[in-house]
């Protein structure tokens, strides 16, 4: 759906004129029927290739195509769902008017009323319908923002770090409802810098670091059974792991019971069914660092 070749952005300052790389030879396939997760540090260029993708800006290098077209004509034609990093509405106007306007504009004529209370029982704002935008906590500007984008059903949704000031209930239910969103002939696009939220929900992972693209990666796929790791092995409090076993563990500050133990998925397996023979028990155990997050720090620099 979305085809970026060599995508290329430079600015220049105001006062120095000095040339600023903010993207450098980006190229990446997006298709239909997918859930794509945008991660980097700040300033490795996500909001700059989320403004190219809309149209907000023009590539100075490269090309960008959506269904073909450029994304200019694209989101004209055919509109698109944008959720900003910042959700900006003017202070005085309700929940209400927020959503019904912004359907009105996307053309729901004399349905936006019943479309923009469809989206407001979907994101739990109806109790909130007749408050002003500037009386809304972080946690409800964002759901409005994000139902602003729902609005119009369309094929691709861009949602900027759409978790971003939500309560533990409203994240979780962010995943649920990205389950609902997801069809064959829709892309979603979710910058975030929560790399768990985009492991649980995203097919890739494109990661961004000083304006290139590092690697893409797919949450769940794993690093092979023969790659070593680090995991956590949590036994039950006085239990300690009888000797000979785990050789190497070393125990995690601060948490009693919790040991660090390094191997290959086999190896570890191996010794946990030795553990369980002699008699030892296991409270909890598993990768001590996410794949995503793992992947992420090999791919800024960072060790891991």
């Amino acid at each position: 759906m979305i085809a970026l070749e060599a995508v290329g952005k430079t600015y220049r300052t105001l006062i120095t004129r000095r040339e600023v790389r903010a993207l450098d030879d980006f190229s990446l396939t997006l298709s239909r029927g997918e859930v794509v997760g945008i991660a980097g540090p700040n300033g490795a260029g996500k909001s700059t290739l989320i403004s190219l993708i809309i149209g907000f800006l023009t590539p100075t290098s490269g090309t960008v195509r959506i269904d073909g077209r450029s994304p200019r004509a694209y989101v004209e034609r055919t509109g698109v769902g944008y959720l900003p990093e910042l959700p900006a509405l003017p202070p005085r106007w309700t929940v209400r008017e927020a959503l019904v306007r912004r359907a009105v504009l996307g053309g729901r004529g004399a349905a936006a009323t019943n479309r923009a209370l469809e989206v407001s029982s979907q994101l739990g704002l109806d109790e909130h319908l007749r408050k002003q935008v500037r009386q809304l906590s972080k946690g409800n500007l964002q759901r409005l923002g994000l139902g602003q984008a729902l609005l119009d059903d369309s094929d691709l949704l861009i949602l900027d770090e759409p978790t971003h000031g939500l309560d533990p209930l409203w994240t979780q239910r962010f995943r649920e409802l990205v389950a609902t969103l997801r069809r064959p002939d829709r892309l979603i696009l979710v910058a975030s810098h929560n790399l768990d939220e985009l492991e649980r929900i995203a097919d890739r992972v494109a990661i961004i670091h000083q304006g290139r693209l590092q690697r893409v990666e797919r949450p769940g796929a794993g690093g092979g059974e023969e790659m070593a790791q680090a995991w956590r092995l949590v036994v039950p409090p006085g239990r300690g792991l009888p000797p000979g076993l785990f050789t190497g563990a070393e125990p995690v500050e601060g948490r009693e019971g919790a040991w660090r133990v390094q191997g290959t998925l086999a190896e570890v397996n191996a010794e946990l069914a030795r553990l369980l023979e002699a008699g030892g028990a296991v409270a909890a155990f598993g990768p001590e660092v996410g794949g995503l997050e793992s992947a992420f720090r090999a791919a800024v620099g960072e060790q891991s």
